[in-house]
C-alpha cells in the first residue's frame, strides 16, 4: 500500500469517526445545525430518508426501538450495506462467495430493493400508517 493510500485511508477514517461521533453525542431533534429534508419541507410528506438522521443517533446510542420508530429502512438496511462493502474487500473471492454477492446485489436483488424503497415512500406517506412506518 502506497503512501497516497495510506493518507486516503486515514483520511477516510477520521471523517467517518467525527461523523459518528457528531451523531451519537448530537440529537439531531434538539441540534439546528443538521438539515432538515427538502422534500418534507416542500411537500409535507416524508421521503425514505426522512427521520434517517434521529435513527442514526437512537442506534449510536443504543436505543433501538426509536431507532427503528424513527426510519425503519435504515435501521434493516445497515447490515446489507455493510455485507456489500465486505463482499468487495474480498480480492479473491470463492466460487460460494460470488453466488451469495450475485444473489444479495445482483440485477434480480436491485430490482426488489427498488421495489422495497418505493413501497416504504408510499406506504409511510398513508394517514392510517403514519404512526407505525
Amino acid at each position: 500500500m502506497g503512501f497516497n493510500n495510506v493518507i486516503k485511508w486515514v483520511i477516510v477514517v477520521l471523517f467517518i469517526t467525527t461523523l459518528v461521533f457528531i451523531f451519537w453525542r448530537f440529537d439531531p431533534n434538539d441540534k439546528k445545525f443538521f438539515p432538515t429534508c427538502p422534500f418534507y419541507y416542500l411537500t409535507g410528506y416524508r421521503c425514505i430518508g426522512c427521520g434517517s438522521q434521529r435513527a442514526i443517533h437512537s442506534l449510536l446510542n443504543l436505543n433501538l426501538h426509536e431507532a427503528i420508530k424513527d426510519n425503519l429502512l435504515v435501521v434493516i438496511s445497515i447490515p446489507y450495506l455493510i455485507s456489500g462493502f465486505v463482499f468487495d474487500s474480498i480480492k479473491q473471492p470463492s466460487m460460494k462467495i460470488l453466488k451469495w454477492r450475485k444473489i444479495l446485489f445482483g440485477t434480480k436483488a436491485i430490482i426488489i430493493i427498488l421495489i422495497i424503497l418505493l413501497s416504504f415512500w408510499v406506504l409511510r406517506n398513508l394517514p392510517i400508517l403514519q404512526h407505525f412506518i
